[in-house]
């Protein structure tokens, strides 16, 4: 994984930690409050991006990337991991009829990387800061 200190790494399965949390902990919350399931569980799925988003942004990756630019991408990338998420249960289901928990291990493995690649390299780079005056003036 690019930029992966072990410092980093420990802060993304935090956050990674977090946000799961916040995902099933909000949708049980809503369900024991009388909501439907899948209502509840989109709600909590919806605040465990704000959650996984602010972590990363500020405390994982350290970036002062605009919310505009940052939330648009990290949106992005979310979207690009839930169709991962699709596209490998599909194919390990529906296509070899593997078991789901198999498939799903499979998936729940390469999500993770998918997102610290995409985010730590487009989401939250730091284009300009990280690169000497001259890299910069050579590209001009």
């Amino acid at each position: 994984m690019p930029n992966a200190s072990p410092g980093r790494l420990l802060r993304y399965a935090v956050s990674g930690g977090a946000s799961a949390a916040t995902h099933f902990g909000g949708g049980l919350a809503l369900d024991a409050a009388g909501f439907r399931p899948v209502p509840a569980s989109t709600a909590g799925f919806v605040a465990s991006i704000l959650v996984s988003y602010g972590l990363q942004r500020a405390w994982v990756f350290r970036s002062s990337a605009g919310h505009a630019t940052a939330g648009s991408r990290f949106l992005t990338v979310t979207a690009a991991a839930f169709t991962l998420n699709t596209v490998v249960l599909w194919l390990g289901t529906e296509v070899l009829h593997a078991p789901f928990a198999v498939v799903q291990a499979v998936a729940l493995v390469a999500i993770p990387v998918l997102n610290y690649t995409l985010n730590s390299r487009w989401t939250f780079a730091e284009e300009a800061r990280d690169r000497a005056p001259s890299d910069i003036a050579q590209k001009r």
